[in-house]
């Protein structure tokens, strides 16, 4: 038990750790501290649920409806684009600082967004349908498989809470607006390689499957 708790701690905290459009979204909203619980716990109990569709043998979902990645990578490249595009206008306009109160969406807006940079990221049914549901076949007792989905359970919430409430170490360096003009533009550059990947990938499909880099 020890074992499979571990593993699952392990694998999920080891594909979670890369910088991709959900996480950016979770420390910028970290860094101006608005709805940074809720949005957390959003993002934590959509990894709960997909990490356990995995570990149930969901991932063959994919075989069924076979057309089902090429939907989802064109919705998520498309939504990548879209966000990148306004986080460019934002770094271009300027004037934003963390005392002007950043990210003024109120609580629906900004977990709409979570949504969209969770249920329509292929990555994330790559990592928790694919990988970390792979690996958990390593472990055949029922009581094994669950105590592995606790252990990459808690791995998500471990880490969206501490980089949520962490980013407030940051506050005394994002002060200053060209500091948010930098993040922001940092941002956009991220969305538009991941969108430019997922795109790339799916353009190559034909040689072989989609290669999708496990970016959050």
């Amino acid at each position: 038990m020890v074992l499979a708790l571990s593993s699952g701690f392990a694998t999920s905290l080891s594909l979670i750790l890369a910088i991709g459009a959900q996480n950016a979204f979770v420390l910028r909203q970290g860094l101006v501290g608005r709805h940074v619980f809720a949005l957390c716990l959003f993002c934590a109990l959509s990894d709960a649920v997909l990490i356990g569709a995995g570990v149930a043998g969901f991932a063959s979902v994919s075989r069924i409806f076979p057309m089902l990645p090429r939907v989802l990578t064109l919705a998520g490249a498309g939504f990548l684009l879209v966000y990148g595009a306004v986080r460019l206008l934002g770094a271009l306009r300027g004037g934003a600082a963390l005392e002007a109160g950043g990210e003024g969406k109120g609580m629906r807006a900004t977990l709409l967004a979570a949504a969209a940079f969770t249920w329509l990221n292929p990555h994330v049914y790559l990592d928790t349908l694919g990988l970390v549901g792979a690996v958990s076949t390593g472990f055949v007792q029922t009581d094994a498989k669950w105590a592995f989905w606790g252990g990459a359970v808690g791995a998500s919430f471990l880490f969206f809470f501490s980089l949520g409430y962490g980013a407030k170490l940051l506050a005394p360096v994002m002060r200053a607006p060209r500091a948010w003009q930098l993040l922001d533009l940092t941002i956009a550059v991220v969305m538009w390689t991941l969108a430019a990947g997922l795109l790339s990938g799916l353009a190559g499909q034909a040689q072989g499957p989609i290669n999708l880099l496990n970016l959050r």
